[in-house]
């Protein structure tokens, strides 16, 4: 099942928003758009690393990585993984869908969301890298 992904239509919401409501709501979607695609598979157990591209509107974008990062990790809990301490390894980017883009080679899940034009989440969730190797 891995490499698993799949994409959600934003704006993301910060893991410190004030508005609680709207948090949870941010977190229901993105766990609704990888039920979609996740199916009925068992969450994984192992070592992940998850990637997190949020492409929005404008040269950049009020929200910290951190802060983007971990509504989606929450909202994955038991369904693509049994717990996000699982989560060894994370990469989060932040894009302005505004600019020129040369695709080669990408997956047709983020085809369709970047053919629509709108800002969207791309989230992959992969087996994690080994770490025998320490980072350079």
């Amino acid at each position: 099942m891995l490499p698993f992904e799949f994409t959600v239509r934003g704006p993301s919401v910060s893991h410190q928003s004030r508005n609680k409501t709207l948090l949870e709501s941010w977190r229901q979607r993105v766990r609704a758009a990888a039920a979609k695609q996740w199916g009925s598979a068992n969450p994984v157990t192992g070592s992940l690393k998850i990637t997190v591209s949020y492409y929005h509107e404008g040269r950049f974008v009020w929200i910290d990585n951190d802060n983007m990062l971990k509504p989606v990790q929450d909202a994955l809990i038991g369904l693509v993984y049994t717990d996000d301490q699982l989560i060894t390894d994370t990469s989060v980017r932040k894009t302005s869908i505004d600019g020129s883009f040369r695709i080669r080679r990408e997956s047709l899940v983020f085809l369709k969301a970047m053919s629509r034009g709108d800002v969207f989440l791309h989230i992959v969730i992969d087996h994690a890298p080994s770490h025998e190797n320490l980072l350079r």
